[in-house]
C-alpha cells in the first residue's frame, strides 16, 4: 500500500537528518510505521517536492517495491530523494535494518537519474527513538519530539493534524450507521435517474446541510441525507462545491470540508462517490495527500467509472502540486453567492 502527497504540506529542511524524520508525520498525515518514506528534492532551494510513503517489502518483494516506487519519480524536475526507512531493530554495530531494500531503491533511483541524498532509518518516529544513516555509520542519535519541529508548528497554524497511524485517519470515512445507509439507497433508487435539473432546490439543500452541519445539530434525517445527495449528482452544483475548497487556508474550505466528511459517512453508494470526491479535492488543495488518497479511494469503491475521482488520483499519485489543478475550482461560481451564504456564515471563532 503506497501514500502519495504533493508538494504544498508544510515545508521541513530536508538537510537535517533528525529533523526530517521527526517531521514525517507532519509531511504525510499521520505517524509511519513498518513504512518506507520517499522525499523527493525540487530546485533551486531543496523544497520538498513528491512525498511517497510505502509498505516495507517481504524480502522476496524488494526489487518489485523499489521498481513501482521508484517509477513515481521517473516525471518530474527532481534532483534528488532521501530516503526514511522506520522500523525494524538495530543490532549493536549492525548497519540499520532493511539494509538491503535501501541498496534496491538506491538503484531504481540511479537508473533514472536520481541520487539518493540522505538514506536515514529509526525505530520509531517518537521523541528518543534512535535513528541512523545507511550511509555514514557515524550518523545518528535520538530523535527530537515530532511536535517540536518547524514543520509541526507550521501544520498546526495551517489546522492540519498528524494521526497516530493510517488506519485512525482512514476509520475518518467510516459509515455511521450502515443501517441508515440500506434505507437511503432504497429511497434514492426510487428518484428518476438522472434527476430534475432542478438548481435553486438542490443549493438550498447544500445550503441547509451546511447549517446543520455549522449548528453541530448530529447526523442528517433519511430524507435530508437523500436530498443533499441527490443535489451533489447534478454536475452544476458540484462544480460550484468544487471552489469552496479555495483559498485552502479560510474558514470556508474548512467549513465545507467538515461537510463533505459528514456526507462521507451519511450518503450511500454510488451517490457517496460525489462527496467523496469534493472531500479528497478539498484536502488535497491544503496539500494533505494521505487523507486526499483515502477520499478519492472510497469515491472510486463508491463509483469506479468516476471519471473526476479517477482524474484526481492520477494527478495526486504523480505529485501533481495542488496549485497546479486550481483551475477546476477557479472557474466554478462563487459559491457564496450560489448558495444564499453570507461570509459571516464562515466565522472561524464559530467553527464546529
Amino acid at each position: 500500500m503506497t501514500t502519495a502527497t504533493p508538494a504544498g504540506r508544510p515545508p521541513a529542511d530536508l538537510r537535517e537528518p533528525a529533523q526530517l524524520l521527526a517531521a514525517l508525520p507532519y509531511l504525510i498525515g499521520f505517524r509511519p510505521a513498518k513504512s518506507v518514506v520517499l522525499l523527493g528534492h525540487l530546485p533551486p532551494a531543496n523544497d520538498p517536492g513528491l512525498i511517497l510513503r510505502g509498505d516495507l517489502p517481504r524480502r522476496e518483494h524488494r526489487a518489485h517495491q523499489a521498481r513501482a516506487l521508484a517509477s513515481r519519480f521517473a516525471t518530474g524536475s527532481h534532483v534528488g530523494v532521501s530516503l526514511a526507512v522506520v522500523g525494524g531493530r538495530r543490532r549493536p554495530g549492525s548497519p540499520p535494518p532493511h539494509a538491503g531494500f535501501v541498496d534496491a531503491l538506491r538503484d531504481e533511483l540511479a537508473d533514472i537519474g536520481l541520487p539518493v541524498l540522505h538514506a536515514l532509518w529509526a525505530a520509531t518516529i517518537t521523541e528518543g527513538a534512535p535513528w541512523g544513516c545507511y550511509l555514514n555509520a557515524d550518523c545518528g542519535g535520538e530523535l527530537p519530539d515530532p511536535r517540536a519541529t518547524v514543520t509541526a508548528a507550521e501544520a498546526t497554524e495551517r489546522g492540519t493534524v498528524a494521526f497516530d497511524s493510517r488506519d485512525e485517519l482512514e476509520a475518518l470515512l467510516t459509515p455511521r450507521s450502515p443501517e441508515a445507509l440500506t434505507r437511503r439507497s432504497a429511497a434514492l433508487s426510487q428518484l428518476p435517474c438522472p434527476p430534475s435539473p432542478d438548481l435553486n432546490e438542490a443549493a438550498s439543500a447544500i445550503r441547509a446541510a451546511f447549517f446543520r452541519q455549522r449548528r453541530g445539530e448530529g447526523p442528517p434525517t433519511d430524507e435530508e441525507a437523500v436530498s443533499v445527495a441527490s443535489a451533489l449528482t447534478l454536475p452544476e452544483i458540484r462544480d460550484v462545491c468544487l471552489a469552496m475548497a479555495i483559498p485552502s487556508e479560510t474558514s470556508e474550505a474548512r467549513e465545507a470540508e467538515r461537510m463533505w466528511l459528514t456526507l462521507v459517512r451519511e450518503i450511500p453508494p454510488p451517490e457517496r462517490a460525489e462527496a467523496a470526491v469534493l472531500l479528497g479535492f478539498t484536502a488535497y488543495m491544503r496539500g494533505d495527500g494521505a487523507f486526499a488518497g483515502m477520499a478519492l479511494e472510497n469515491a472510486l469503491e463508491a463509483a469506479p467509472d468516476h471519471v473526476l475521482a479517477r482524474l484526481l488520483k492520477t494527478v495526486l499519485d504523480r505529485g501533481t502540486a495542488p496549485e497546479v489543478i486550481r483551475g477546476l475550482a477557479e472557474a466554478a461560481a462563487d459559491p457564496v453567492a450560489a448558495f444564499g451564504l453570507e461570509p459571516a456564515d464562515f466565522d472561524a471563532e464559530r467553527a464546529v
